[in-house]
C-alpha cells in the first residue's frame, strides 16, 4: 500500500508557531461542544415559542448536528481535550457514539488520502456529475430517502439476502438491533419532550433536520473536501480542499472551521480552532497559492457539475 505523501510542518512554520498551533486546550473543545448543544437548544426553544420560525430552525439544527460530528472527528484526532480520557468521553457521549468505530476508519483515510486504499475515495470518485444528477441527490437528501437508506437500508438488504429457511422476522430483529443505540437515544428524547408536552418539537426540530438537512450538508461537505481532487495526488498541498465560507455558510453548511480541510490534511495534529490561524500564516507566506482553495461552496458546486457538461 502506498502511503500518501505528507507535508512537513518545519517547511511552513517556525517552531514557536508550530507549538502554538498544536497546543491542546482543556477548555476550548469543551466550549465548542457546549456551544453546539447551546445553539441546538436555543433553536428548538425558538421554534417552540415562535412556531413560524421552524423552517429556519431546521437547517440551523441540521448544521449543528453536523457540528457534533465534526467535533467527534476532532476527538478522533485527540484534539478536543488535553486528557485522552476526557477527549474520548466527550467525543463519545456528547458528540457521537460512533467515535470508537470511526477513529480507525478515519485514520486510514488520512494515511491513504486520495490513494487507492483510501476508504473515502468512493465519495469523491464519481465527480464531476451532471447538474441533473446533483439535483436528484439533493431531492433524495431533502425528502429523507438518503437518511432512510443510510440508517435502515441494511434491514431490507439483510432480509433479501437471508439464509435459506431463515425467517424474515428473525433477520429484521437482528438487523434492527444494530440501530439500538440510535433508537434508544431518540426514543428517550421523544419521551422527554412528550412528557413536557412538546413531542412535536422533537419530531420537527431534531428528527426532521437529521433526516433532511444533515444528509444534504454532509454531502456538500464531502464534495467540498475531496471531489475533483486527483487520485494518487503526490502533492500534499493538493490532496484536499479548503473552501472559503462566509457567515451564512458557516451557520448553515460549515460549522467549526470544517471548511479548512486542506490545512487539516496537511497538519493532522491541529485542533479545529487552530485551522484559521494556520491558514492565515500560510496565506501570509504565499503558500495558499499552491494549495487547493476555492472561494465558496456555490462556486465549488458549479465546478463539480459544470465540468460534466463541457
Amino acid at each position: 500500500m502506498a502511503v500518501a505523501p505528507r507535508a512537513q510542518p518545519e517547511a511552513f512554520f517556525t517552531p514557536e508557531e508550530w507549538q502554538s498551533l498544536t497546543s491542546r486546550s482543556s477548555w476550548k473543545g469543551l466550549w465548542l461542544v457546549a456551544h453546539c448543544w447551546g445553539v441546538i437548544g436555543a433553536a428548538m426553544l425558538a421554534g417552540i415559542v415562535w412556531p413560524w420560525t421552524i423552517p429556519l430552525m431546521v437547517p440551523i439544527v441540521g448544521a449543528r448536528q453536523l457540528g457534533l460530528f465534526i467535533l467527534m472527528h476532532d476527538a478522533a484526532h485527540a484534539g478536543l481535550h488535553r486528557s485522552r480520557k476526557v477527549n474520548d468521553w466527550v467525543g463519545h457521549w456528547l458528540c457521537s457514539y460512533t467515535l470508537r468505530d470511526y477513529r480507525p476508519y478515519h485514520l486510514q483515510h488520512h494515511r491513504f488520502v486520495q490513494q487507492t486504499e483510501d476508504p473515502d475515495l468512493v465519495l469523491s470518485a464519481p465527480f464531476p456529475i451532471t447538474r441533473e444528477s446533483m439535483w436528484r441527490k439533493v431531492m433524495r437528501d431533502l425528502s429523507g430517502q438518503t437518511f432512510y437508506k443510510q440508517r435502515f437500508g441494511h434491514i431490507a438488504e439483510g432480509i433479501r439476502n437471508r439464509a435459506p429457511g431463515e425467517s424474515a422476522l428473525k433477520v429484521f430483529g437482528r438487523e434492527i438491533a444494530k440501530d439500538r443505540r440510535f433508537l434508544i437515544g431518540n426514543g428517550l428524547g421523544l419521551l422527554a419532550f412528550a412528557l413536557a408536552g412538546y413531542w412535536w418539537a422533537w419530531v420537527l426540530m431534531w428528527l426532521l433536520p437529521m433526516a433532511t438537512w444533515l444528509p444534504l450538508v454532509s454531502r456538500v461537505r464531502n464534495i467540498a473536501e475531496h471531489a475533483l481532487v486527483a487520485q494518487n495526488e503526490a502533492d500534499p498541498l493538493r490532496q484536499a480542499r479548503t473552501t472559503h465560507a462566509n457567515l451564512a455558510e458557516r451557520i448553515f453548511i460549515a460549522p467549526y472551521w470544517v471548511n479548512y480541510h486542506c490545512e487539516h490534511h496537511m497538519f493532522t495534529n491541529l485542533p479545529c480552532w487552530a485551522l484559521p490561524k494556520a491558514h492565515r500564516l500560510l496565506l501570509r507566506r504565499g503558500i495558499t497559492d499552491r494549495m487547493e482553495v476555492q472561494p465558496g461552496y456555490l462556486h465549488l458546486l458549479r465546478q463539480a457539475t459544470a465540468a460534466a457538461h463541457a
